[in-house]
C-alpha cells in the first residue's frame, strides 16, 4: 500500500493547492478593480433585469415635470415627467448594447483583417496595413461621423460607424501577434511534418492570437460607450423616446436652467461605466502580458 501524504486534507500539496492558488489571485486585486468589477456585474444585471430596480422608463406625468429628488422619483423627473432614476436603467441597456456590439463587430472584423495582412504574403500585408493607416490617420469620432453621414442615424448604423473607426487597431494588434506566432518553431514543426495550411491557422495561430484580441476587446469597449454616447447626443443613434444616456444628456440641455440635475445623472453613468470598465481592461490587459499594473 502506498501511503501519498500530499493527498491528506489540509496538505499544502494535495486538493487544497488550487483554492489556495485562487484566494492568491483574489488577494492579488487591487480595490479598485474589485469595485469596478463589482459595479459592473450590478450593471449586467440591471441590463438583463431592470424592472428589478425601476418602474416604466416612458411613463409621463406633466404634472410632474421637472421635479427634483424625492421619495416618489430618486433621481427626480424629466421634462415630461418621466422617472429619471428609471430612464438611466433602463438606457444602460441600450448604452452597452451599442458599445458591446460595436467592440464585438471591431474586434471580428480587426482580427480576419489582421490575418489576411500577417499571413496572406507581402503583397495582402502592405494593402492591408495601408488602408489601416488611412482609416488611423483620422480621430475615431470623426470616422464615426462619416460613416453614420453616409448610412444615416439608427442603433445599427451606429454599430456599424463605431466598428469601422476601432476595426483597424484591432488589424494592427492581430496583425503583429499573428506574424510573431507563424515564426514559432512549434508551427514550423506543423508546417515541415505536412500539416495543411488552413490546419496550422486554426490550431496553432488563431488560439494565440485570441488572448491580446481579449485582453484588447475589454480595454476598447470604454472606448466604443464614449463614442456611442457622443454620437447619440449629437442625435445620430436611438431616437426618443427610447432612454439612452447620450441622448438623455441632448434632451437635458435645454432645461438646465430649470433642472440642473436633469443632465447630471446620465452624464454621471457614462462617466463611472467608462472608468470602471478601463479599470478592469487594464487590469486583464496587464496579468495577460505579465506586466505590474499601474
Amino acid at each position: 500500500m502506498i501511503f501519498a501524504p500530499e493527498l491528506l486534507p489540509g496538505n499544502a500539496g494535495g486538493p487544497a493547492a488550487p483554492p489556495a492558488r485562487a484566494r492568491a489571485r483574489l488577494r492579488g486585486l487591487r480595490p479598485g478593480t474589485v469595485v469596478a468589477a463589482a459595479f459592473l456585474l450590478l450593471l449586467v444585471v440591471a441590463v438583463a433585469w431592470p424592472g428589478l430596480f425601476a418602474a416604466d422608463p416612458n411613463s409621463a406625468n406633466l404634472v410632474a415635470a421637472l421635479q427634483g429628488p424625492s421619495r416618489a422619483h430618486l433621481l427626480g423627473t424629466d421634462q415630461l415627467g418621466r422617472d429619471t432614476f428609471a430612464r438611466v436603467v433602463y438606457g444602460a441597456r441600450l448604452s452597452l448594447f451599442l458599445g458591446l456590439g460595436a467592440t464585438v463587430a471591431a474586434g471580428a472584423v480587426g482580427a480576419a483583417w489582421g490575418l489576411a495582412a500577417g499571413l496572406g504574403g507581402e503583397l495582402a500585408d502592405e494593402v492591408a496595413m495601408r488602408l489601416a493607416d488611412i482609416f488611423l490617420s483620422f480621430p475615431s469620432i470623426l470616422t464615426a461621423l462619416l460613416v453614420v453621414a453616409i448610412l444615416g442615424p439608427g442603433e445599427v448604423n451606429l454599430i456599424v460607424a463605431i466598428a469601422a473607426s476601432q476595426a483597424p487597431v484591432f488589424a494592427r494588434v492581430v496583425r503583429v501577434q499573428a506574424k510573431l506566432v507563424s515564426q514559432a518553431l512549434y508551427v514550423r514543426a506543423a508546417v515541415a511534418l505536412g500539416l495543411p495550411r488552413f490546419a496550422v491557422i486554426a490550431r496553432h495561430i488563431v488560439p494565440n492570437v485570441l488572448g491580446p484580441l481579449l485582453a484588447l476587446l475589454t480595454v476598447n469597449l470604454a472606448t466604443a460607450l464614449l463614442t456611442g454616447s457622443s454620437l447619440s447626443f449629437l442625435g445620430l443613434g436611438p431616437q426618443p423616446p427610447n432612454p439612452e444616456w447620450g441622448s438623455m444628456l441632448a434632451q437635458a440641455r435645454d432645461y438646465l436652467q430649470f433642472d440642473p440635475l436633469l443632465g447630471v445623472f446620465p452624464g454621471v453613468a457614462i462617466t463611472v461605466t467608462v472608468i470602471a470598465v478601463s479599470v478592469v481592461g487594464r487590469d486583464l490587459q496587464a496579468r495577460f502580458e505579465g506586466r505590474p499594473r499601474t
